[in-house]
């Protein structure tokens, strides 16, 4: 098939685009940020086109003859004219407007767990506004993955966290201590995507995608500790504190949390039963525990999630 994938230069996208040409598609990568493609280049079957404006038109060109749109574009904090509407709600809309409008058979689209038009963060609330949006766009075959929190090799979680601790070797202070995730393989999530893509039964659907243990993000933070032999004393802080902590922490260089984030973390970010089970047995994907994937990567602090982390906080 010929795949086109908006914003794939990222962390989900490299896992996804790396799977799609290993089973022999063609791909085209649309990104903003130009920079950051440069791994992409070396994949065969691989065009990456790097663009400044995602207006409608502009996107019917890039996306006309092709089998299937993937869109991926995602911020986690805002950064200049990259806002949240901006990118969650503004361009996947226009993504979305422009593969139904040349005729394009398939369109997937990356949300997050519990996305909501009304939910506490605007983080939350710009991806519940684009899925409504979306849905409602008629001859669209649309499917819709909203995961917990993603890792594996390369991520900026697990990663993010071992860097964080290695910074304050005495105690780290823990904001939001009892939120509550369900972890999921980049592999699993990248599995959802392409097993869904000749199911029509997965059109018009929501998918939440999680992994097959729940955990606070105190006990996921000290099994980070665990792995890089860290013997930091986590502090975990109190809703009272944890609040202005985050507004504070928000305003520094790459900003390790933000008030948003604390917004978002009000909802606990893990599935239902009911959920688990489409996302196992309608998407055919067999889970894996972090137990299975995460201590190969922190055992030797991994370049690659390093160098991740890094690019991420000069937004590179």
């Amino acid at each position: 098939m010929k795949i086109c994938v908006i914003g794939g230069t990222g962390f989900v996208g490299t896992q996804l685009i790396t799977t799609l040409v290993a089973q022999g598609h063609s791909i085209k990568v649309i990104t903003r940020r130009p920079e950051r493609n440069r791994h992409l280049k070396t994949l065969p079957n691989v065009k990456v086109m790097s663009i400044d404006f995602f207006g409608n038109k502009v996107l019917e060109r890039q996306i006309d003859t092709y089998d299937v749109v993937i869109n991926l574009a995602g911020i986690l904090n805002p950064s200049g004219k990259n806002t949240f509407e901006q990118v969650h709600e503004n361009i996947a809309l226009r993504v979305a407007q422009a593969t139904q409008a040349v005729g394009t058979p398939r369109f997937l689209h990356m949300s997050a767990l519990h996305a909501d038009a009304n939910g506490p963060s605007e983080y939350l609330r710009s991806k519940g506004r684009a899925v409504n949006k979306i849905l409602a766009i008629e001859g669209l075959n649309t499917t819709i993955f909203s995961p917990s929190v993603i890792f594996g090799h390369g991520d900026s979680f697990f990663n993010r966290f071992a860097q964080l601790l290695n910074m304050m070797p005495i105690v780290f202070p823990l904001t939001c201590a009892s939120a509550r995730f369900a972890p999921v393989y980049v592999g699993d999530v990248v599995d959802a995507f392409i097993n869904s893509i000749d199911k029509p039964e997965t059109y018009g659907k929501n998918y939440a995608l999680c992994g097959p243990q729940t955990y606070s993000l105190q006990e996921l933070v000290q099994y980070t500790a665990q792995q890089i032999n860290s013997k930091c004393l986590i502090v975990p802080l109190n809703r009272f504190i944890s609040k202005p902590l985050a507004f504070m922490m928000g305003l520094f260089p790459g900003a390790p949390i933000t008030l948003d984030n604390f917004n978002s973390m009000s909802v606990h970010s893990t599935c239902s039963n009911e959920s688990q089970n489409e996302f196992t047995q309608i998407l055919n994907v067999q889970l894996h525990s972090i137990d299975s994937v995460v201590p190969a990567y922190l055992a030797g602090r991994d370049f690659t999630g390093q160098m991740d982390v890094f690019r991420s906080q000069s937004r590179r």
